[in-house]
C-alpha cells in the first residue's frame, strides 16, 4: 500500500491578488520595496518613525515594524518575479504552506502605524489577562489581551497569520472590557 502524498496549501490564485509575507535580507526591506514597486508589484512596508538625537543634529528615521518582512499583494503570475528580486530570501511559509494574509490584518498594520503616539496610563481597574477592545482613536475596534499593568497598560493584538503579536500602550479611557 502506497503512502498518501502530503498535500500542502498554496493560496496563490491565478486572478485574485492576495497578500503574502516575504522574508528579506537584514536591513534590506526598503531596497526590496523600491525594487518591487519598479517591477509593478503592489507592496506594503510598515515603517515606524523614531527621533534620533546625535551630537550635532536630530534626525527622524523610519525603521520597519517587523524586521526582514515586507508584504506583497500578488497573483500566481507575480510569484517568480518577487522571488527573483535582489535581497528577497523567500516567501514566509507556515509548515511548508504558502498562506495568504487576510486584507483585514494588513489594514490593522496600517492602522497601528498611523497611531503614532504612545500614551501614558493612570491607575487602572483592569487585570492582566483581561480581554479588551480599543474604543477610541485610530485603532478603534481592535481587540486583544492586557499583558502588563505596571503604571501603563499594554494590549496584545495577535495577528495570527503573521505569527507575531504587537504590544501597544493604550490609555485606560480608550479601553473597555470584552465579554
Amino acid at each position: 500500500m502506497a503512502a498518501d502524498a502530503v498535500q500542502y496549501e498554496n493560496h496563490l490564485d491565478e486572478k485574485e491578488a492576495r497578500w503574502f509575507a516575504v522574508y528579506t535580507q537584514y536591513k534590506r526591506e526598503k531596497l526590496v520595496h523600491k525594487a518591487l514597486v519598479e517591477k509593478g508589484v503592489e507592496v506594503y512596508l510598515p515603517l515606524r518613525k523614531f527621533t534620533r538625537h546625535y551630537t550635532r543634529k536630530t534626525r527622524v528615521v523610519e525603521l520597519p515594524l517587523i524586521n526582514c518582512y515586507i508584504f506583497v499583494k500578488i497573483t500566481n503570475a507575480d510569484y517568480v518575479k518577487v522571488l527573483q528580486t535582489e535581497y528577497v530570501l523567500s516567501f514566509v511559509k507556515f509548515s511548508k504552506n504558502l498562506i495568504s494574509i487576510p486584507e483585514i490584518e494588513i489594514d490593522i498594520l496600517r492602522r497601528v502605524i498611523g497611531e503614532g503616539s504612545l500614551l501614558n496610563i493612570e491607575k487602572d481597574t483592569y487585570n492582566v489577562g483581561d480581554k479588551v477592545e480599543i474604543i477610541g482613536g485610530e485603532l478603534t475596534g481592535l481587540k486583544g489581551e492586557l499583558v502588563e499593568v505596571e503604571g501603563q497598560k499594554r494590549m496584545v493584538i495577535a495577528l495570527e497569520n503573521l505569527g507575531y503579536s504587537l504590544h501597544i500602550q493604550v490609555a485606560p479611557e480608550l479601553l473597555q472590557r470584552v465579554a
